[in-house]
């Protein structure tokens, strides 16, 4: 005789049920926790919540966070659920200003993580949590005053003679042809972070099997499993802690920690200054080891890598995908590109061709112009996220979130309200013009994020952003292929901004008279 009934297969039969109810109540036991505080939610699934479409690669994150904006309309912002995990979205310009800005003690921490052993995954300045982010960014914050970016566009000076020799390979006299614009890119702004960083030549424009190449691939590579990794490791901890997922991934890290550790090793033994990157974690290194204050915030190891590492993944890859999707959109309105073609052409005839620091940021206003309609359009990261460090009562709402709770802000889907930004998938530098450029509503444009927390390397990303784009613009021209993809659309495999196709445009040498 069985326990429950007579035959042995239907206990079995209760049992699993039971299980299968035990488990549905468990993913579910949060469910209508923003309904139960009067806030609109968006119905969510057994499992998933509301990023199942994400998680299983069927949607993109920005289409994903879309949708939920606008079923948000006219409301301050809407609940959901990632697993079962609520998530608040915040669609009010004011209530992201205290979130970012006035009230960013409470919000200085990020849902990213990495497993617990892997401390480059986890240490660096994009994903470690106060105290140890103040320390760090501290530390950081003088590589980037004006005075080290001028030393450092020097040597870009060095990496721009590579890229002409690397363009020139290419034999795009005549009609031109169809060229991979991100990969090009990308390996001119991995030169570029490689010399100005770390004063190593990774030569990935002039050697096609350049290894530190490979590797910022395989960081962001479009495979199912690193599109897991990379979503978990940005929005979801508590994947992270269970299956032990690295943000870098694990042949990536190994392979940066010996890279960086090598540089620095032998940067030691040289003794050469450079006031770089480099340079400032081994005054870190030295400062730490003499300190002997008990109460000092401990970064030594490969706490230290692993702001190399984090500063290698940034450096190239915001850089070439702001650069990519600029010629993209310019390659579609060649009117738009003429005009910066002149602007650029005039500049250099009144210094005999050479570049110059002052030309790049502050001579060239419809650059700036171009690049900033860029970053509306296409913000690297489609969102920005805060965890409450203590609870917290949005000001004029009767609204409070709990310590831990996660607070997203829709970066794309804001940046593309036509509320703040009319006709906003149309291409229009003339938005940043000085005279609109003041209309534009505040706490509605942060490619960069804001407050204290904002982009440490805006400035040097910019810098070498409107580098490239000096050299390319004004020696090459751009216009869509048989390849392009028009209309874009974003891919699946991705939580960054990522085209769900390769951007093929024709690259054709132009003919200066």
């Amino acid at each position: 005789m069985a326990i429950l009934t007579q035959y042995w297969g239907l206990d079995g039969l209760l049992l699993f049920f039971c299980i299968i109810i035990g488990i549905y109540l468990y993913f579910t036991r949060n469910f209508k926790y923003w309904k139960k505080l009067g806030v609109k939610e968006i119905p969510p699934t057994v499992f998933f919540g509301n990023l199942g479409p994400c998680l299983l690669a069927k949607r993109s994150i920005i289409d994903v966070l879309q949708d939920m904006y606008d079923v948000g309309k006219n409301e301050l912002f809407i609940g959901y659920y990632v697993l079962d995990k609520p998530h608040l979205l915040l669609r009010d310009p004011e209530l992201i200003k205290h979130v970012l800005i006035k009230d960013f003690n409470y919000f200085s921490s990020r849902n990213a993580t990495s497993r617990s052993s892997d401390i480059v995954g986890k240490m660096n300045l994009f994903v470690v949590r106060n105290p140890e982010w103040k320390y760090i960014r501290q530390k950081l914050s003088p590589i980037f005053t004006s005075g080290r970016l001028k030393k450092m566009f020097e040597l870009m000076l060095e990496i721009e003679k590579d890229f002409s020799v690397y363009l020139e390979s290419l034999n795009l006299d005549g009609n031109g042809r169809p060229l991979d614009i991100k990969e090009i890119c990308a390996k001119y702004t991995t030169d570029l972070i490689g010399i100005t960083a770390y004063g190593m030549k990774f030569n990935s424009l002039l050697d096609p099997d350049a290894l530190l190449r490979k590797v910022g691939k395989d960081i962001f590579g479009r495979t199912y499993r690193r599109h897991i990794e990379l979503f978990s490791a940005i929005l979801i901890p508590e994947l992270v802690k269970a299956f032990g997922i690295q943000i870098f991934g694990n042949g990536a890290t190994n392979f940066l920690k010996k890279v960086f550790w090598e540089a620095i090793d032998q940067r030691i033994k040289s003794g050469a200054k450079r006031a770089d990157l480099i340079d400032l974690l081994i005054d870190l290194k030295k400062e730490q080891e003499n300190d002997s204050d008990s109460n000092k915030i401990e970064l030594q190891g490969d706490a230290l890598v692993a702001q190399a590492a984090i500063f290698f993944t940034g450096g190239f890859e915001t850089s070439s995908t702001t650069m990519t999707y600029t010629l993209y959109e310019l390659a579609k309105a060649p009117e738009l590109q003429e005009k910066l073609r002149k602007e650029i052409l005039d500049i250099l005839s009144q210094s005999d061709g050479m570049i110059t620091y002052d030309m790049i940021t502050s001579q060239l206003p419809y650059l700036d112009m171009v690049v900033s309609e860029t970053l509306r359009m296409y913000p690297i990261l489609p969102f920005l996220d805060r965890v409450a460090n203590m609870d917290y009562e949005f000001p004029g709402t009767k609204l409070t979130v709990k310590a831990g709770s996660s607070v997203v802000i829709p970066l794309y889907a804001i940046q593309n309200d036509p509320q703040y930004f009319s006709k906003p998938r149309i291409f229009d530098p003339e938005r940043f013009s000085p005279e609109n450029k003041r209309n534009i509503k505040p706490n509605t444009y942060f490619p960069f994020g804001d407050g204290p927390r904002v982009c440490i390397g805006m400035r040097l990303g910019l810098l070498q952003m409107k580098l490239a784009l000096v050299h390319l613009l004004s020696k090459y021209k751009f216009s869509p292929s048989k390849e392009t993809p028009i209309p874009l659309e974003f891919d699946n495999l991705s939580v960054f901004t990522h085209s769900a196709e390769n951007i093929i445009l024709n690259v054709q040498k132009i003919c200066i008279k």
